[in-house]
């Protein structure tokens, strides 16, 4: 509540201080409120004053010629679909829902943006006044020119970039995020079919256990999903760090051969790897014709049509793919604890056990809190293991959306989008996906060693 109070009180500080800044203003100032850049292009603050009013040129061309046809049909989403004109055989072009919503959507960031440096606009008049009054002069272009190029320099470079986020990363997740709340499915195609706001219809329909909703669908995705990244976080985690501890134990010979060995997994590309062990796992694969030809087995075993045992098979391939990983980063950290601290305990009267729990597991945690963390909101976006070697299944007529009982969120999402052509309960479960990784961030980023006890840990 604290922090909503400031935030209204930070606005009202503003909307006052816009209000002094034209009470108080020159005739220069007050114009710049209409025409962007005025004030710094008469006290001859030229390169301010040119960007200035260039951004705002640049605003009104945009929504008057393109973005102001697209934001006033943003709240429907178009009325009128193309088609063939049956009697001429010509094609009547209409709206087209997905253009609308994503010129829609990017005209108001535009006028966002526009507000924002005008905002700007108004601090500039304002800051230049009072250096007036102070007697002090006014950068000069050249100086200006020449922060962009120094003292600057790192705001310069980090345009592009920003830029570039905006583009490829956040205008995306807000085109999502939109498109969670239509229907645009197989059934609202445009051009020749519009899509509408549903507002959280698309919540509901995944969120119910009724004949017709998500519910018990997502909710076993989800349950499945959780207890992978659980998994094959921990259980890689555990075994790597005991595969690096027994390489480096005292006496054991080969070491080099030992993990140039465990290596080789991570050498050839997964997309190779993983491809080739789901044929291994087969029903006609390898490793059941060899145990059927050897009278091990009378029939195959059902490793990637059995639901148990298909999600059992993925954990276990999991972890010949990510040992090799964990036993690498527990390699260098092991070499980095004190070899007194073990000296200590072994004359202290401590076994390995006791030293492994008092000193290795601590120092690990607290050296790979972080990897942990990121570790486990990878595997909930894990895609390749899942999709690579079992595809998300096998099927099961009692999940919906072309579910299997081995798909995680993100693949049952890929499902959706691709199989079933329902872009907007995609885009949902994209938002549940991001809310499930938000909890499970915080949740485990406020259990880490490296954050509840750094001081006490050093």
């Amino acid at each position: 509540m604290k922090k909503v109070a400031g935030f209204f009180k930070w606005i009202g500080r503003d909307i006052k201080e816009i209000g002094v800044t034209f009470k108080e203003g020159d005739w220069k100032t007050k114009v710049s409120f209409l025409i962007m850049g005025f004030g710094p292009l008469m006290r001859k603050c030229f390169l301010r004053g040119i960007g200035l009013l260039a951004i705002e040129i640049l605003y009104i061309w945009y929504m008057v010629g393109f973005g102001a046809q697209y934001l006033a049909k943003l709240t429907t989403l178009g009325t009128e679909a193309t088609y063939m004109d049956l009697t001429t055989f010509v094609t009547v072009y209409g709206d087209n829902s997905f253009l609308i919503l994503l010129w829609g959507l990017l005209s108001v960031l535009f006028t966002l943006f526009f507000l924002l440096i005008w905002r700007v606009n108004v601090r500039e008049n304002r800051n230049e006044e009072l250096r007036a009054k102070e007697g002090k002069a006014v950068p000069t272009a050249r100086e200006d020119l020449h922060q962009m190029l120094d003292s600057k320099f790192h705001v310069t470079m980090l345009a592009l970039p920003t830029l570039g986020i905006f583009v490829f990363m956040i205008l995306p997740i807000l085109f999502m995020i939109c498109v969670a709340f239509t229907n645009y499915d197989y059934n609202h195609q445009p051009p020749g079919k519009l899509f509408t706001w549903v507002g959280f219809e698309n919540f509901r329909n995944l969120l119910s256990f009724g004949s017709d909703g998500f519910g018990s669908t997502f909710f076993r995705v989800l349950g499945w999903t959780l207890i992978w990244a659980f998994f094959a976080t921990f259980l890689n985690y555990f075994l790597g760090m005991g595969v690096a501890i027994l390489i480096n134990k005292k006496g054991i010979k080969f070491k080099k051969m030992w993990r140039t060995i465990l290596v080789m997994t991570i050498a050839i590309p997964q997309f190779v790897s993983l491809l080739y062990v789901s044929k291994l796992f087969a029903n006609d694969g390898l490793i059941n014709s060899y145990l059927m030809k050897w009278g091990v087995i009378s029939e195959y075993i059902p490793f990637w049509t059995n639901p148990t045992l298909a999600r059992i098979t993925i954990i276990i391939i999991n972890c010949w793919v990510g040992i090799p990983y964990l036993m690498l980063i527990s390699t260098g950290i092991l070499m980095n604890i004190p070899s007194d601290l073990y000296e200590s305990a072994k004359i202290d009267g401590a076994n390995g056990w006791q030293m492994f729990r008092k000193i290795t597991l601590p120092y690990m945690l607290f050296v790979t809190g972080p990897y942990l963390l990121t570790s486990f909101t990878g595997n909930i976006n894990n895609f390749n293991i899942i999709y690579l070697l079992s595809g998300g299944g096998p099927q099961s007529m009692n999940l919906a959306g072309s579910a299997g009982s081995t798909d995680l969120l993100v693949t049952w999402l890929y499902k959706m989008t691709v199989n079933e052509t329902n872009y907007a309960m995609a885009a949902v479960i994209g938002i549940m996906v991001f809310v499930v990784m938000a909890v499970t961030s915080l949740v485990a980023y406020g259990l880490l060693p490296s954050v509840r006890d750094e001081e006490g840990f050093q």
